[in-house]
């Protein structure tokens, strides 16, 4: 199963902005973007400033935003757009709402993990159930009544304990009962429910380039 494993946090740097993708951890002094604000690579400080982006680099750097955001893969993001495009309703926002009702964007979202990453890896590590089933299948798609529960021998596991005592408010269409460690989806995610500061309409753009 592949994955990004190099440093989060020359991903932020390259887009020029947070993605908070260590959750937490993207706070404080120790943050490498709050220290080098500018590009990765050895050219990143020297970067032509003030230059208006071409179309073609403006909907390169949403995509990669984005895909970046839910740790997803090239092809694999790839296959959401098509479905997106395919399906009835607004394309940039059906992507969204693809990318919202995966497993791990679930178990995140419930606050049972403090990052997509941290999310990914508990999921593949069977920590978590769907509907009563053991599922270790960060990618699978959840529909509205579905329960997300974390197993019984995982209840106490550090990391889901540090991350429900960060109190993180769920969204709208969560309803989650932390003492029982269980979020069910009571409807599907509407465009208010999802905070990103992306334009998703330009990484459909990019496609139908």
């Amino acid at each position: 199963m592949a994955r990004y494993t190099g440093p989060v946090c020359r991903l932020c740097r390259r887009e020029g902005q947070k993605l908070y993708l260590k959750g937490d951890r993207c706070h404080g002094p120790k943050c490498t973007f709050e220290k080098k604000g500018y590009a990765p690579g050895m050219h990143g400080s020297s970067q032509r400033r003030g230059r208006r982006p071409t179309d073609y680099a403006m909907q390169l750097r949403e995509k990669q935003k984005l895909r970046t955001t839910y740790g997803v893969l090239e092809r694999q993001f790839r296959r959401y757009v098509d479905r997106a495009v395919r399906s009835k309703g607004v394309s940039g926002f059906m992507l969204l709402q693809m990318l919202e009702l995966r497993l791990d964007s679930v178990v995140r979202a419930a606050g049972f993990a403090s990052s997509q990453a941290e999310a990914r890896q508990l999921v593949v590590h069977g920590h978590f159930s769907v509907n009563g089933r053991t599922s270790d299948v960060p990618s699978m798609h959840l529909r509205e009544g579905d329960v997300v529960e974390v197993r019984n021998n995982s209840r106490e596991l550090k990391a889901i304990v540090a991350a429900i005592g960060r109190g993180v408010q769920p969204p709208g269409w969560l309803n989650v009962e932390t003492d029982a460690r269980r979020a069910t989806i009571t409807r599907l995610p509407e465009p208010d429910d999802i905070h990103l500061d992306i334009d998703e309409q330009q990484v459909v753009e990019f496609y139908a380039r």
